[in-house]
């Protein structure tokens, strides 16, 4: 007599042996960046500054003033295509959450069947003598749960869970891109303006003089090639008005698409000079910028998902518990399809499944799970390193641009003067044509890189102001 074989030591030591090789994810851990106390360009000895202490977490509605430029980002806020477009992807985010959260629950599904069959007569199970066919008749209610016993569930429901977060602060990433490009462009917009407008008048200066020269030519006091050179001198600036008339509609253009409109005039109320800010840009320390900024965050929350798309990784390398239960009705005469309780059938049975020849292929995808969630952690943190280093070149900018203005208003101030001494010092006969052109020029390029600097200046602290995470709210 042969003896059987049980098979329960060898199912368990094939489980065993294959949990050996099996790894693990532990929680997620911030990785240390090493902040710095302060801000590069962070002006000393101000003991003020704390992690909540910026001006991060102000509206855009508090920080700007200027009632025109309020009006661009408040539309922008509502129409501009981006945003559109992150709010469709915080949605598809919170779909996929709510999906993760069905995982702990069983399947169930009901399903009927009725089936005919003609089995050969000469077969194994001919039907009896005058039976033209079997039939079989079947209604039942299917349900299967598995046991999250590794956490393979769980870490599904926190990648989706990071997923949906990192969707919400990329959202809100767009939102501080989108005020600090549109306030930038409304900017630029008033510094052309001011350009136009000293063009305009270097234009009309350009003519009283080639007029003043005209006469003096006439009475033989100048020479023709002086009344050319003040002609060329008008031509390049109708030239020069031209162009800075296309620059002016080109940004108007753009920022009527920026706030999700068709290319339009846009509104200005206040020029170059007239604009400031409700409050004095604070960068607060870096630490908050950890917080207060929604790209780090994303980028933390990315790391976040990888990280438990790598335990579930590790999960399915160890074997998966589930529980099937089957009951319903089941007969092979359809008028015996609801004769109680012979009808009545039912099952309940366990399963541990535990892969084998597929280690190799799941140990794979592990490692390549680790690989991304590392790859992860090198994104954030060299977003937390991008993040203090626009803070800090913001701050540094600020701070020279400040010492550029003042410099560049008392220049402005001398060449205006010498502008007037010129034209009184050529009319009376005691200075050349060339110095009046000189003048003129001298002035004009002034004023141009006055109104430049005042540009970047304000772009300076609107770029602060993003920079440490601010336009969000």
């Amino acid at each position: 007599m042969k003896k059987t074989i049980n098979g329960k030591p060898a199912v368990l030591g094939l489980l065993l042996l294959s949990l050996l090789g099996c790894a693990s994810v532990g929680d997620y851990a911030r990785p240390d960046q090493g902040m710095a106390a302060d801000y590069r360009g962070a002006a000393e000895g101000d003991s003020s500054r704390t992690a909540g202490n910026s001006t991060s977490n102000l509206p855009y509605r508090e920080f700007f003033n200027d009632p025109a430029l309020l009006a661009l980002i408040d539309s922008a806020m509502v129409h501009n295509s981006d945003l559109l477009l992150a709010v469709k992807n915080i949605e598809y985010a919170s779909l996929s959450l709510q999906q993760s959260r069905l995982g702990v629950l069983p399947t169930l599904s009901i399903q009927g069947r009725v089936s005919t069959s003609r089995p050969s007569d000469n077969g194994g199970n001919p039907l009896p003598e005058g039976t033209g066919s079997a039939e079989d008749y079947t209604l039942s209610a299917v349900t299967s749960w598995e046991a999250d016993v590794w956490g393979k569930i769980r870490s599904r429901k926190k990648s989706a869970l990071a997923e949906y977060l990192r969707t919400k602060e990329a959202g809100k990433a767009v939102r501080t891109r989108l005020v600090s490009d549109v306030a930038q462009g409304f900017y630029n917009l008033l510094m052309l303006d001011e350009q136009l407008d000293m063009t305009k008048k270097s234009r009309a200066l350009a003519d009283t003089t080639l007029s003043m020269m005209k006469l003096q030519y006439e009475a033989g006091l100048v020479t023709s090639l002086a009344v050319e050179q003040q002609e060329a001198v008008r031509l390049e600036r109708i030239s020069s008005v031209a162009g800075l008339e296309r620059l002016v509609a080109a940004q108007e253009n753009a920022l009527s698409v920026l706030t999700g409109a068709m290319p339009d005039s846009v509104e200005r109320r206040r020029g170059l000079a007239a604009q400031t800010f409700s409050v004095v840009p604070s960068p607060g320390v870096p630490a908050g910028l950890l917080s207060n900024r929604p790209d780090v965050k994303a980028a933390e929350l990315a790391l976040m998902r990888e990280h438990a798309n790598a335990g579930v990784a590790a999960a399915s390398l160890y074997p998966s518990f589930t529980i099937t239960a089957e009951a319903g009705l089941d007969a092979l005469e359809a008028s015996d399809w609801f004769s109680f309780p012979g009808s009545l059938f039912s099952f309940v049975s366990g399963g541990v499944l535990q892969p084998i020849f597929q280690q190799g292929k799941l140990r794979t995808a592990y490692r390549q799970a680790m690989v991304e969630r590392d790859r992860q952690e090198i994104v954030f943190r060299r977003k937390v390193l991008d993040a203090v280093r626009e803070v800090s070149d913001a701050l540094v900018a600020m701070e020279k641009l400040e010492t550029r203005l003042q410099a560049a208003q008392k220049r402005q101030q001398v060449l205006d003067a010498s502008v007037a001494n010129a034209t009184l010092l050529f009319k009376s006969g005691m200075a050349d044509y060339l110095d009046v052109v000189t003048a003129q020029e001298k002035s004009l390029d002034a004023g141009i890189t006055l109104a430049d600097i005042r540009r970047q200046r304000l772009d300076a602290a609107t770029e602060l102001y993003r920079a440490v995470g601010g336009g969000w709210h």
